[in-house]
């Protein structure tokens, strides 16, 4: 029983693929961040840390380190989650914050602080909502839906980063990843008069699963019912493409969006909790 950490994207999911595609909703970020990076390459996200959690013989939590974002944690016995805290610090590990279910994440920061002296603090409590019985917007706005292509890739670098800088992770464009979703056809425009005015892309399928994401609206372009729009355009071509899941997130400290899509029949799942930890000045 514990943990068995490895860099290596295929022996992760030898050992623990099976448990994440039990249930492919919850697990949708490891899910399709691994299928990223076996399509792209493990360089794709940069240095990569990766662990399962075994009892009895089976693994019951997992975990995943892609560059510099915080570990992101699985649904897991809080035990689990505490021993990994304890497992990194043993490593030596600079562990900036954590992410993933709620109760695992929770317990994995106050084991961390404990060990380390470190402070922790939530920076977003998110919500997963998977389409349940698709609603179209009401009112629909003016306009339609559209494949973005290659000439829009100008507007998607720069929709992209606006959309990092809203969600305030600061995060740099990842060019591959936005013209790997190009090329296949996974990024939605909404267009009013040949103009685009909002965007939302789609995951592969993986395990019948696909993640709607970067749902984004120019500030000039807001509260016009675009961003509903869009985001019901992406869960239909997701699902048109195979999955029979779809899921999204929203920030619950954001009314609005969590509104508009569970009025496009999307319904809560899960919440999930993003933390930082901050070491103390002497």
């Amino acid at each position: 029983m514990g943990w068995t950490l490895s860099d290596d994207v295929d022996v992760f999911l030898a050992a623990a693929g099976g448990f994440l595609r039990g249930d492919p909703v919850s697990n949708t970020v490891a899910l399709t961040v691994l299928e990223d990076m076996r399509a792209h390459g493990p360089g794709l996200y940069g240095d990569v840390l990766f662990g399962w959690w075994t009892r009895d013989g089976r693994v019951q939590g997992a975990f995943l380190r892609t560059g510099g974002y915080p570990p992101q944690l699985s649904a897991m016995p809080e035990r689990a989650a505490r021993d990994l805290a304890d497992v990194l610090a043993d490593r030596g590990a600079r562990v900036a914050g954590a992410g993933g279910a709620k109760a695992a994440a929770e317990a994995f920061a106050d084991a961390w602080t404990r060990r380390t002296g470190a402070r922790s603090r939530i920076v977003m409590r998110q919500r997963l909502y998977r389409l349940a019985e698709p609603e179209p917007p009401e009112p629909r706005p003016e306009g339609a839906a559209r494949t973005a292509g290659r000439a829009d890739r100008p507007l998607l670098l720069e929709w992209a980063a606006g959309f990092s800088r809203d969600a305030g992770d600061g995060a740099a464009v990842n060019e591959t990843m936005l013209d790997s979703r190009l090329a296949a056809g996974r990024v939605v425009l909404w267009e009013v008069r040949g103009r685009p005015v909002a965007m939302a892309w789609w995951s592969p399928v993986v395990a019948g699963m696909s993640r709607v994401s970067a749902v984004y609206t120019p500030a000039a372009h807001r509260r016009r019912g675009y961003g509903g729009a869009v985001t019901e355009a992406a869960g239909h071509a997701a699902r048109k493409a195979g999955a029979g899941e779809v899921v999204l997130f929203a920030d619950l400290a954001n009314p609005t969006s969590n509104s508009v899509y569970r009025r496009l029949g999307y319904r809560p799942v899960e919440d999930r909790t993003m933390l930082t930890f901050t070491t103390p000045t002497p």
